[in-house]
């Protein structure tokens, strides 16, 4: 899988799943957590749901609870990597 592609179609699916309007996919840094101030999406709890969701819907990805979330959505690179390990 072409990974470039995919973080591009995972910063999309976040822009869209929580509604960050404001945002492109190409404001969104590969390395930075994705709930830290640093990201400048300013992400909560209900985006939280939201990416969970649409991880699911359009990767076929299921995460099991928050923990695993929490393990799993840190970073678009680690989040990339997990979706092409459970994809391949």
């Amino acid at each position: 899988m072409d990974m470039e592609k995919l973080k591009f179609d995972l910063k999309s699916m976040i822009i869209e799943e929580c509604e960050k309007e404001d945002i492109t996919p190409n404001d969104i840094a590969d390395d930075v957590e994705l709930f830290s101030d640093k990201s400048g999406l300013e992400l909560d709890s209900l985006d939280a749901l939201q990416i969970s969701m649409g991880l699911q819907n359009k990767f076929g990805v299921r995460l099991g609870d928050s923990k695993d979330f929490r393990r799993v959505v840190t970073t678009i690179d680690d989040l990339a990597i997990y979706v092409n390990e459970r994809n391949a």
